[in-house]
């Protein structure tokens, strides 16, 4: 950190030993999702450390929402604490949940472990490492500037592993993000302490089932098997979808690279039977599959139209349906965003660009994300435009095992955040 004068960096550098332990409690509650495992107990503890620091805490449960039940109720806290005088609200939104543990880890994955400089567990990059350092950037501004303007907030949302749409939709739908309350959005997101991510591709989700006929898989000519109808989707998008997106590139600054174009991933195929249960030791049943459905993840360019990218998959199918005797399909679309991307000249991107030369000496990096983050709904839900994404921590690391985040890490991106915080407040 080469910004060593300034009295909100003291700050930030005399709370070293507390951001490390904060980034530890909050890796120990394993607030995993699915199912969405103790999340009012992270907000709990997050909300009483900062209402005991004279924040006005708010605890809300996202009710009706996918995944809530009042087993795995959706908690989302939203703190806020006003300067001694008008002016506008920053806010630092992070997730609070982690995606399943794995198999590889040579460390416990909810103990906290700090070692060689690294807290490591579920959670340390993908975010409770941002999520520690904008807490620690808030208390350090607030110390250093008493009399600042305006309003900080901090909140601590559930299910952005699964949608976002327990967290930050359900809070944006309920204005929280609203342009005349929040004018300014940071979402510690990890994408590297020099880079201020301005947001992300798009994304269509779909299913795509074809139909057969069943029958006695000895005499396979008496039915129709949906999954030889289902391989001919598959050799139809190897020959022609395929080239057709990789032919597609952007001028958004997504890294990594092999993103700066179109891309379809399968995510599943499932054909015929269903998979046996657990211990079932016989054999299966002879019959021609009936059904077989893929899923379908297209993520998509800010230069696209989402109507163009429904249509080129329904013309592939149509195409098929037109080749092939008996073929029959249904698309059922299961999730759309967007493409979201904050223009450099925005207030929230000058000032953290201006933040990261003092605190890091040099000039950041501009990028876009290949996947999509909560700026999603800010954007279309909130209305606000003013957003981006900058924390610390390496994204590749996300959802590996022996996840980690750098303490150094931790600290610079806390100055940078307090910085902004001056910036905009006082």
């Amino acid at each position: 950190m080469t910004e060593t004068q300034s009295p909100v960096i003291r700050e930030v550098e005399a709370r070293r030993e507390a951001l490390v332990s904060l980034c530890q409690d909050l890796i120990r509650i394993p607030t995993l999702n699915p199912p969405g495992r103790d999340y009012l107990e992270i907000c709990e503890m997050l909300g009483g450390r900062l209402r005991g620091a004279g924040w006005q805490v708010e605890l809300i449960r996202a009710e009706g929402t996918p995944g809530d039940s009042d087993t795995w109720p959706r908690w989302n806290m939203v703190a806020r604490y006003e300067g001694a005088r008008p002016g506008e609200c920053v806010h630092f939104n992070s997730h609070h949940d982690v995606v399943e543990v794995g198999h590889g880890w040579t460390v416990p994955p909810f103990d906290g472990v700090v070692k060689d400089g690294r807290v490591y567990g579920r959670g340390a990059c993908d975010m409770k490492g941002g999520l520690a350092a904008s807490v620690i950037a808030a208390e350090a501004f607030i110390a250093a500037n008493p009399d600042f303007a305006g309003a900080v907030e901090i909140s601590a949302t559930a299910d952005e592993e699964t949608g976002g749409y327990g967290g930050v939709a359900y809070l944006a739908e309920r204005g929280y993000f609203d342009p005349e309350r929040v004018q300014h959005v940071i979402i510690p997101e990890p994408l590297n302490k020099d880079r201020i991510c301005l947001g992300h591709r798009g994304v269509w989700w779909a299913e795509i089932e074809t139909h057969g006929r069943i029958a006695h898989g000895s005499m396979p000519f008496l039915g129709d098997s949906a999954i030889r109808h289902m391989g001919a989707v598959l050799e139809e998008i190897e020959a022609t979808l395929y080239p057709l997106l990789a032919s597609k590139h952007t001028a958004m600054p997504v890294v990594p690279e092999g993103a700066r174009q179109s891309t379809l991933n399968i995510n599943s195929i499932h054909g015929g039977e269903r998979e046996p249960e657990d211990g079932y030791t016989g054999l299966p049943a002879p019959c021609v599959a009936d059904r077989c459905r893929i899923v379908i993840d297209r993520r998509f360019l800010i230069e696209e139209d989402i109507d163009d990218v429904k249509a080129e998959v329904r013309s592939l199918l149509e195409k098929v349906k037109a080749d092939r005797p008996g073929f029959d399909y249904e698309v059922r679309e299961l999730f759309e965003v967007i493409p979201s991307m904050t223009d450099e000249d925005a207030p929230v991107v000058r000032s953290t660009a201006a933040a990261i030369e003092k605190v890091l000496g040099k000039r950041p990096d501009y990028v876009v994300s290949p996947g999509t983050y909560d700026q999603k709904h800010i954007d279309r839900i909130g209305r606000l435009k003013n957003c981006i994404a900058y924390g610390p921590g390496i994204l590749d690391l996300a959802h590996q095992p022996d996840e980690w985040v750098g303490i150094d890490d931790m600290v610079d991106s806390a100055g940078v955040m307090a910085l902004v915080l001056e910036e905009l407040l006082t």
